[in-house]
């Protein structure tokens, strides 16, 4: 019983030191703006600025950028600002 009643202890405060659930994510966004070479590498640095962002991969041929991040730190909000604020106005894609 006090073995069941150790492990039932040691789960709980394990569990409870988790500072919380972060999921990675992953979101399209759809930059029209795109039209030339230098505009992904400009896109791509606005968005690796944002903290928590992971992972960028730019498909300029269909104006997507597909974003990897830790949606405790950033958020899609953060993201679409980030590339707006750059003068590439972004939207999710669905």
């Amino acid at each position: 019983m006090k073995r069941t009643i150790a492990a039932f202890a040691f789960a709980l405060a394990s569990i409870a030191a988790v500072p919380g659930w972060a999921a990675t994510r992953t979101a399209t966004l759809f930059v029209p703006g795109m039209t030339c070479a230098a505009c992904p590498i400009t896109v791509k640095k606005a968005l690796a600025r944002v903290d928590g962002v992971q992972r960028i991969e730019v498909a300029f041929a269909k104006r997507e950028v597909m974003v990897t991040f830790d949606d405790r730190k950033a958020s899609l909000h953060t993201l679409t600002k980030a590339t707006g604020d750059a003068g590439y106005p972004s939207t999710i894609q669905p």
